[in-house]
């Protein structure tokens, strides 16, 4: 019984490209409108409560504990061993917002596991 190689259809490609673009789009959203912008800044540390304030504090958690790198370097060697279109599409979205919200080297690490997990040996041929 032979295995058939992971292979993503265009409508997947198609799909993962919206993600990608999605979440690396709102992770500059929030890097440079929500974390680094001083006006939001001020006003969220002078107890502003409002979704971007909301936002910009669960994210700075995150990234200052590398959240966003652990997880996407994690996906990537789970989809390493065993390729899936979910384990693609978290792993995207985490390290999307792993590069653009400090989390550099492990998400870099792991877009480059994702890239190897495309590095399979072709089918045989009869």
């Amino acid at each position: 019984m032979t295995k058939k190689p992971f292979r993503l259809t265009p409508y997947q490609v198609q799909f993962l490209i919206v993600v990608g673009f999605a979440s690396v789009g709102y992770a500059l959203y929030l890097r440079y409108l929500g974390i680094e912008l001083s006006t939001v800044g001020l006003a969220c540390d002078a107890g502003l409560q409002t979704l971007i304030c909301k936002a910009r504090s669960v994210s700075t958690v995150l990234f200052k504990n590398s959240v966003f790198g652990i997880v996407a370097l994690v996906v990537a060697t789970l989809n390493l061993m065993r390729p899936s279109i979910v384990l693609l599409t978290v792993g995207i979205i985490a390290a999307g917002l792993g590069i653009v919200l400090y989390n550099v080297v492990l998400s870099g690490l792991a877009i480059g596991l994702f890239i190897l997990g495309f590095a399979r040996p072709a089918p045989a041929t009869a």
